[in-house]
C-alpha cells in the first residue's frame, strides 16, 4: 500500500509500511522515520514535529527517531543487525505511541513530555499503552518477535534487559493481551478510525 505522508529511509521503507498497515487510523497523518544519532536511552523514539504540536489534532504531523546503531554499555548492534519482523515491531512500539498522541491537546502533551522526563511511574504507563496499541491493532506476533530480541539478545547488558522488563509488557503479557483481544475480537473503534 502506498502511504501518501509517509517518509523514510530506503532501508526502513519495507517495514515502515508492514508497520503502518496495522494502522488504518494513520492513513493520512505525516509521519516521518529519520535516522538521528542523537537519540542516547533508547533505539527509538516518536514525537510529535515540533511546529505542528500547535495545529489541530487532525493536522498533527510525527517523527519517529531512529539510532543507526544502539549502544548499551560497552555493547552496541547496528540497526542493519535487527531482523525485518523485529524491526516491524519495534516500529509499530512506535506507532502505538503516535495513537497515544494523537488524541492529546498541545497543553496535554506539553505536560506529558514533562511527566515523562521526570515520572518513572509514567514512562512505564506510557511504554506499556504504546504496547497494548500494538496489540490491540494485531502487531501481537510482531511485538513478541521484538521483546524476544530484546531480552534475548547476547550483547546487551542484564542492567538493560532488566530496564525493559520494568517499563515494558513481558512477553507473558504480550501473549495474555493476544489473547484476551482474539476472545473479545477487540477492534479500534470507528471513532478511532477517523
Amino acid at each position: 500500500m502506498n502511504y501518501p505522508k509517509l517518509k523514510a529511509p530506503k532501508s526502513l521503507r519495507t517495514a515502515a509500511e508492514k508497520a503502518l498497515s496495522f494502522y488504518p487510523e494513520l492513513y493520512n497523518v505525516e509521519i516521518e522515520f529519520k535516522f538521528n544519532d542523537m537519540v542516547r536511552k533508547n533505539f527509538m523514539q516518536a514525537q510529535p514535529k515540533w511546529k505542528s504540536l500547535f495545529a489541530s489534532r487532525k493536522k498533527r504531523a510525527f517523527i519517529i527517531l531512529i539510532s543507526k546503531r544502539f549502544k548499551v554499555e560497552n555493547a552496541s548492534f547496528s540497526v542493519k543487525e535487527i531482523p525485518h519482523d523485529v524491526m516491524v515491531g519495534w516500529l509499530g512500539h512506535e506507532l502505538g505511541h503516535v495513537m497515544d498522541y494523537r488524541h492529546r491537546s498541545t497543553l496535554g502533551m506539553i505536560i506529558f513530555g514533562f511527566k515523562y522526563l521526570y515520572s518513572t511511574a509514567h514512562i512505564k504507563e506510557v511504554e506499556r499503552a504504546a504496547d497494548d496499541y500494538a496489540v490491540k491493532h494485531g502487531m501481537g506476533t510482531y511485538i513478541l518477535k521484538t521483546k524476544n530480541f530484546i531480552l534475548n539478545h547476547t550483547s546487551l547488558s542484564e542492567k538493560y534487559k532488566n530496564h525493559m522488563r520494568q517499563f515494558y509488557l513481558s512477553p507473558e503479557e504480550i501473549t495474555e493481551l493476544i489473547n484476551t483481544y482474539a476472545r473479545t475480537g477487540d477492534k479500534p473503534s470507528l471513532n478511532e478510525l477517523s
